[in-house]
């Protein structure tokens, strides 16, 4: 069995649900197409469009913070810009994230849907190649970076704490199978080739307590963090690869490192 891609997933609106695609296409100035290119910014956050900068993302609805957001299922059409929500398997939201009519219904939805914790009014907030992801703090490179999770990773910590772990807690574009546990974390500053594209491993994932919530019942029923911790010596899982050249990515594909295919386990 070799290392290879199970599972893509965007998130076009930050800390909604994830989308899960067939393949993601991929740029160096842009990042993943269509992911974490919106965000519900707080009443109390101040972002402008025309200047755009980076923002912790306490200053936007999202999981660690807000687990209410879990029981909503999100899906956002690119032909149309339309985000569509439902609750409960009953839409309960669909408007275009383009018009200002639109962006209006949102906020208005969403403000109403997270109570005081909206902080005033919710506003809609994109800019031209800004990506609300976790690490654009850190550098325009990371805003635009791929996060990968091993599923074997994910077992062993299921091992350790003796219960089921969804994967998606830790919202990932690329889940990957067939690799040793942990092996994931040693590939910072190496190249790492996924299908035919290159990458550059650039961060390890450090794990804050939106893992925490289970993305199927929108329940906080565990202490991820402080078990990755105290089992592997660190609060990282999963890491950030660097996108070095245009691209795209299909279920199925390989991965190699520069000089061979990554070591692999039976699973």
């Amino acid at each position: 069995m070799t290392v290879h891609v199970t599972q893509l997933y965007r998130y076009p609106v930050k800390g909604l649900s994830a989308q899960p695609v067939a393949t993601l296409d991929l740029s160096v100035a842009n990042g993943v197409a269509h992911d974490r290119t919106y965000a519900l910014a707080l009443g109390s956050t101040r972002f402008e469009r025309e200047k755009a900068e980076p923002l912790d993302k306490g200053h936007f609805l999202m999981l660690r913070a807000n687990e209410i957001l879990a029981q909503l299922q999100s899906h956002f059409d690119e032909t149309r810009s339309t985000l569509t929500v439902s609750q409960n398997g009953q839409v309960v939201l669909e408007a275009s994230l383009q018009s200002a009519d639109g962006r209006s219904t949102v906020e208005a939805f969403f403000t109403d849907f997270v109570g005081a914790a909206a902080q005033g009014n919710i506003r809609v907030a994109e800019a031209p190649s800004h990506k609300f992801t976790d690490v654009s703090v850190v550098s325009p490179t990371m805003m635009r970076a791929l996060s990968v999770i091993n599923l074997s990773t994910v077992r062993e910590l299921e091992t350790v704490v003796g219960q089921e772990i969804h994967p998606l807690r830790f919202r990932a574009n690329v889940y990957i199978d067939g690799l040793d546990a942990r092996a994931e974390l040693d590939w910072v500053d190496r190249d790492v080739i996924i299908g035919a594209t290159r990458f550059r491993g650039a961060l390890r994932t450090r794990r804050c307590a939106a893992i925490d919530v289970n993305p199927r019942t929108a329940v906080r029923d565990t202490h991820l963090p402080k078990a990755i911790f105290r089992h592997f010596g660190h609060p990282d899982l999963g890491v950030y690869l660097e996108i070095v050249e245009n691209g795209n990515l299909a279920v199925g594909d390989q991965v190699h490192f520069r000089h061979g295919i990554l070591p692999f386990h039976s699973v």
